[in-house]
């Protein structure tokens, strides 16, 4: 039995469709049964949050496998969760960190990951670590503006990076929960291609047969104020802050060949991305 901690999300959807597929027995822990309402065989569902020990003890009551994402900033989901795993002998652990979390010294964006990281690797139970970079869902951010008929902000300018789809990373966290030659491990996720934001724009507007505007920011400050216009957490709004003035300044973009290793096969493109959610555009 597997369980599933963000379950939901991009990467979380893209997990169950793994798992599923593999016909694989798992739980999801969730939150707003309306989110996840009808689990897709033979998956089962538990109520409950990482707030709530008592819930992750039920939630874990014969669990061997534990795919942790956890949400937001700090480390106190991570620590009731790697407490109720330890006590309900949990044989291995799937911990979803980030790239940023392998900075020397660890930037804001991936402290608290780096901190999570090393609350799993000293729990005693095997664990795989997994770094994606940014995400190519994270272009669901500019539907509003397509719709719109709006510019697409554009933080980072000439600075590059090479989006993974999350099906990749979901890929990946399949074989680790299942296979156990991933443990230990840690593996730096990234697609196959570093691109501006401009040249990702550009991609999805052949996608979408149409012609996208950009509009840059003059500040990094201008772009988190656009990102949350009713304001973000200080210490949020402070990593997102460092992470778009490093990326600006990053004009290559870390890329690694770890999802074909893994996986047999080369990462999607952002391309493929973009066809295959061409309708959340339009």
């Amino acid at each position: 039995m597997i369980l599933l901690t963000g379950a939901t999300g991009n990467i979380g959807r893209e997990l169950n469709r793994e798992l599923a597929t593999a016909g694989v027995e798992y739980r999801m822990l969730v939150r707003d049964p309306a989110r996840a309402s009808d689990p897709p065989a033979p998956a089962q569902r538990y109520l409950g949050d990482l707030d709530d020990p008592a819930a992750l003890t039920g939630a874990l009551d014969g669990v061997t496998a534990l795919f942790l994402l956890v949400p937001g900033v700090g480390i106190d989901h991570t620590r009731h969760a790697v407490k109720s795993a330890q006590q309900a002998g949990v044989g291995r652990i799937v911990l979803l960190s980030s790239f940023h979390a392998a900075g020397d010294p660890v930037p804001p964006m991936g402290r608290w990951h780096r901190e999570r990281e090393e609350l799993v690797l000293a729990s005693g139970i095997p664990a795989t670590i997994v770094r994606p970079g940014g995400l190519m869902s994270n272009a669901l951010e500019w539907a509003p503006a397509i719709r719109a008929g709006e510019p697409i902000l554009d933080p980072t300018g000439p600075g590059r990076f090479a989006p993974i789809d999350p099906a990749d990373i979901a890929a990946v966290a399949a074989r680790a929960l299942t296979e156990p030659d991933h443990l230990p491990a840690t593996h730096a996720l990234t697609g196959a291609e570093s691109l501006t934001c401009a040249e990702q724009v550009a991609i999805l507007a052949r996608i979408l047969g149409r012609t996208l505007e950009i509009r840059g920011t003059s500040t990094p400050e201008e772009a988190v104020r656009a990102r949350f216009p009713n304001g973000a957490p200080p210490a949020l709004a402070a990593a997102i802050l460092e992470s778009f003035t490093q990326m600006r300044s990053d004009t290559v973009g870390l890329r690694t060949d770890s999802v074909t290793e893994l996986l047999g096969r080369p990462p999607r493109t952002f391309a493929q991305w973009c066809e295959a959610h061409r309708d959340a555009f339009v």
